[in-house]
């Protein structure tokens, strides 16, 4: 039974943060929360093709699929609905979507209670500029869950020190197949990065900047 579970989604930083936790013998359980965001469907395929090649294939749990809808928050027209995101050069803080930790924490939670999980692990690196990707919101969400479900719960973010630079060092490190993840909002037929998000963006750069 693995220990530990990781959010996935297919991109970057969760694919190594799933491979990190898998080398610390923790054994891990991938979790993917679909919440009716346009680029979910890309994402769902991205993760079946990684974890079925080294370092993952044989090693990790088969992922499981949550889904939380929020679309009855977010509106018709939000570009994260639409699948129309902010242009490449625009700032974090032009893609905040409200809430997004606390509810894919929130339901993933209780599926870890189920299972007899302790740790659930995602992936905000440094220079996260969201309220919920705080030191201080992980403890504080990981003490009110575990009172609320009565199972001890840590929400752990152990890249949160770490630049894309470095994740993908680490990636390459511990043998993640890094040209098979998505880190786009707007994937494009054969689930291929549109170069145009700002999420490609800083991928771009970071490997430029290696």
């Amino acid at each position: 039974m693995p220990t530990s579970a990781v959010l996935v989604s297919g991109g970057l930083d969760s694919a190594v943060l799933l491979a990190q936790e898998l080398d610390t013998n923790r054994g891990a359980q991938p979790i993917h929360v679909r919440a009716g965001l346009a680029w979910e469907d890309a994402e769902a395929r991205t993760i079946e093709r990684l974890i079925a090649t080294p370092p993952f294939a044989g090693r990790v749990a088969p992922v499981i699929t949550l889904t939380i809808d929020m679309r009855e928050v977010y509106p018709p027209s939000h570009w994260a609905v639409t699948g129309t995101p902010p242009a490449y050069d625009t700032p974090d803080e032009h893609v905040y979507l409200e809430g997004r930790n606390i509810v894919l924490i929130a339901k993933a939670a209780v599926l870890c209670a189920r299972l007899k999980i302790g740790r659930l692990a995602l992936g905000p690196l440094a220079g996260n500029p969201f309220p919920d990707a705080t030191p201080e919101f992980f403890e504080t969400m990981g003490r009110a869950l575990s009172l609320g479900l009565a199972h001890s719960l840590m929400i752990v973010a152990p890249l949160a020190m770490m630049h894309k630079e470095d994740v993908i060092r680490l990636g390459q490190s511990l043998g993640v197949p890094l040209d098979l993840t998505l880190s786009c909002m707007n994937p494009q037929p054969g689930d291929r990065p549109c170069g145009r998000c700002s999420k490609c963006r800083e991928r771009d750069q970071a490997f430029s900047n290696l």
